[in-house]
């Protein structure tokens, strides 16, 4: 079956770094687009990163952009996100999620994991 299984979170000090990791497995993770989103307590889920299915083009939410980065290994079926110069406001349940933009409602979702930044 579909699964899509983050690692990596954890809790950090501000201004340190985490890799985030997102392994596919149950469907071919080639033609898919990957993106990272965030959730923190009371607030509404966002988008934080994406890269297309070839990982040929990027795109970042302004908070982030010039701090974390987005990856994606076709081989490997997982896709990371470096986050360097964390800060507390970076607190947040990170999910990623796998979809089609040109076949709408084929969409996955991971578990999330936790990153806390805290001193």
């Amino acid at each position: 079956q579909v699964q899509l299984v983050e690692s990596g979170g954890g809790l950090v000090q501000p201004g340190g770094s985490l890799r985030l990791s997102c392994a596919a497995s149950g469907f071919t993770f080639s033609l898919f687009r990957m993106s990272w989103y965030r959730q923190a307590p009371g607030k509404e889920r966002e988008l934080v990163a994406g890269i297309t299915s070839a990982g040929g083009s990027r795109n970042y939410a302004d908070s982030v952009k010039g701090r974390f980065s987005i990856s994606k290994d076709n081989g490997k079926k997982t896709v990371y996100l470096q986050m360097d110069s964390l800060k507390p406001e970076d607190t947040a349940v990170y999910y990623c999620k796998a979809d089609r933009p040109r076949y709408p409602g084929t969409e996955y979702w991971g578990q999330g994991t936790q990153v806390t930044v805290s001193s």
